[in-house]
Parts: structure tokens; C-alpha cells; sequence
């Protein structure tokens, strides 16, 4: 019986949906940092199943859902519940703790009666004894009907498996959607932006990475030299954060190039030539056609 089926991740920020998406799927196709908001865009993840189990999942790693104030903050809880009516199964993941966290009781009270099979995974066990664990399992059971309860820790790999097997259990019989070496729908120059964006979270502070966005102008492959020329630009919101961006003498903006470009190397397989420039968009997180431009959608 060969299944599949489409299954949006949800959850607040910084509770590992990416770190999941990267383990499910095997290769590290969504960026991760310790910042909250990391994820901006709906990145999907292809894995499948054989033996025993035969089957396609396709997992939709979604934006943090929490209660937004800023357009570009808007647009991006709009991406995550909009996954809501295009999915065959909801997996909301919640991190390990002493209680359930007042946030994942905002989510679980937004699905409402969801005529959608809910899987709950619960993140990060490894963080914590079994004594914490299990009242959390029964405290998350009766606020909502959950399918299934999988404990799990994405970063060390532990419990993927059993949650694979419990939604393929939950799936319907389906279609190949996509041919077998593929990973993602995600094009080659989302994932360079994307890996940029990373470094620039991990090497900045403050406001500077929730006020970037980074647009990739030119992906070119050159076959004579073996290699991928890539053009980006990094926009920042305000004339003072191109500064901090660029560094002293340009040493920050080098760092950000430096590392990108190694990362990407290793994704690509392949020789990377990378430029970045960075421009001032003025105020872009609250201007709509900027948004949409830089591909975050605000239709509030």
C-alpha cells in the first residue's frame, strides 16, 4: 500500500520545525539559528519511505505562529496558518518543558474543531527527565484530541522514525507527487538567499536580522571554470544598519560572504563565487510593495 500526503509543521518560534524539516528529509535544506523568527517563507521537504511502509511525505516547514504586530511579522503568520487548508495532516510541535507554554495554547486554541488529523511531536526531550515529560504529555492531551503523541529530539535524530511510521499510519493511499531524488521546491537561488540570510542571524545582533532580506540577482553556472557565480544583495531598513553590515573596512560583510560561500559550497557541490552588495529599502518590513517584492506577501 504505497501512501502520501502533504503535512504542514506548526509551532511557535524557536521550537526546532527547521531542525526537524532538515532530519526528515536527510540533507539541510532550512536555515537554523538560536534566534527566534529564523523562518520567513513555507520550505518544503520531501521524504520518502520504502520497505514495509511505502510512501511519499511531503512536509511543509512553516514561519512561527505567534501573535503578530508588524506587517512583515503579519505576513509571515499568514504563511504558517495558511498551511491550514492544504495539507492532509497537521503535526504541531511543542518544546519540552515543565507546562504546556501559554503560546502553544494560543495555536491549539486556533485550529479550532480542524477537520484535519492533529499529530502532536513534542521537541527537545533531551533537555529534559522522563519526571517532567510525562505530565506535559498529560497536560497537552486534554487540551486537545490529538491523533498521536510523539515524543523526540530533532537535533539528535531520536524518534524520527517512530513519528515517520505514525504519519504514515495516518496518511491516505496517494500518487508519487514528485520524482524520488527530489528534496525540496525550493529553487537554487531561494536556498543561496536563504543560506546568506543564515549568516547574517548568527553574526549580528539587535535588530539587524529582522531588518535584512536578502534578493539573489544572478545564479549563473560557469561550466569553464567549474563553478557557480552568484550575485546577491542584502536590504536592510535603515541607512545605519548598512553600516554595521558592511563592518570596519568591510570586515563584516567579508565574514558573512566567507561563510555563506562555504556553506553553499558544500550544498551545491561545487566552486562558489559569491558577491554581495548591500542597499538601504527604506523601512521595507512596513511597506507592502516591498514586501511582496522581497517575497512576503501581507494581504492584511
Amino acid at each position: 500500500m504505497f501512501k502520501s500526503g502533504f503535512i504542514g509543521i506548526i509551532g511557535r518560534p524557536n521550537v526546532g520545525k527547521s531542525t526537524l524539516l532538515n532530519g526528515i528529509v536527510g540533507e539541510r535544506i532550512a536555515i537554523t539559528t538560536p534566534k527566534p523568527q529564523t523562518t520567513r517563507n513555507k520550505i518544503m521537504g520531501i521524504r520518502n519511505l520504502d520497505d514495509d511502509k511505502p510512501g511519499q511525505l511531503i512536509f511543509l516547514d512553516t514561519p512561527g505562529i505567534h501573535r503578530a504586530t508588524s506587517p512583515l511579522n503579519r505576513a509571515m503568520v499568514e504563511a504558517a496558518t495558511g498551511t491550514f487548508g492544504s495539507v492532509d495532516l497537521l503535526m504541531l510541535l511543542v518544546e519540552a518543558g515543565p507546562a504546556p507554554h501559554p503560546d502553544d495554547r494560543f495555536i491549539i486554541e486556533s485550529l479550532g474543531e480542524s477537520p484535519l488529523p492533529v499529530l502532536l511531536a513534542i521537541n527537545k526531550i533531551d533537555l529534559v527527565e522522563k519526571n517532567v515529560l510525562l505530565p506535559l504529555i498529560d497536560a497537552l492531551r486534554v487540551l486537545y484530541p490529538f491523533r498521536a503523541i510523539i515524543p523526540l529530539s530533532a537535533l539528535k535524530n531520536d524518534g524520527i522514525d517512530r513519528l515517520l511510521g505514525e504519519i504514515w499510519t495516518l496518511l491516505p493511499e496517494g500518487p508519487l507527487y514528485f520524482p524520488e531524488e527530489m528534496m525540496t521546491d525550493r529553487s537554487e537561488r531561494f536556498i543561496a538567499a536563504e543560506i546568506i540570510r543564515e549568516k547574517i542571524t548568527l553574526l549580528t545582533h539587535k535588530e539587524i536580522p529582522y531588518a535584512t532580506a536578502v534578493v539573489v540577482d544572478a545564479f549563473k553556472e560557469d561550466e569553464a571554470r567549474g563553478l557557480i557565480r552568484i550575485a546577491a544583495t542584502i536590504h536592510v531598513a535603515k541607512d545605519s544598519q548598512k553600516g554595521i553590515l558592511i563592518g570596519k573596512q568591510g570586515v563584516m560583510l567579508k565574514t558573512i560572504g566567507t561563510k555563506a560561500r562555504l556553506e553553499m559550497e558544500k550544498f551545491f557541490a561545487t566552486k562558489i563565487f559569491l558577491e554581495l552588495f548591500v542597499r538601504v529599502a527604506q523601512d521595507w518590513t512596513h511597506n507592502p510593495r516591498m514586501l511582496e517584492e522581497f517575497g512576503y506577501k501581507d494581504r492584511t
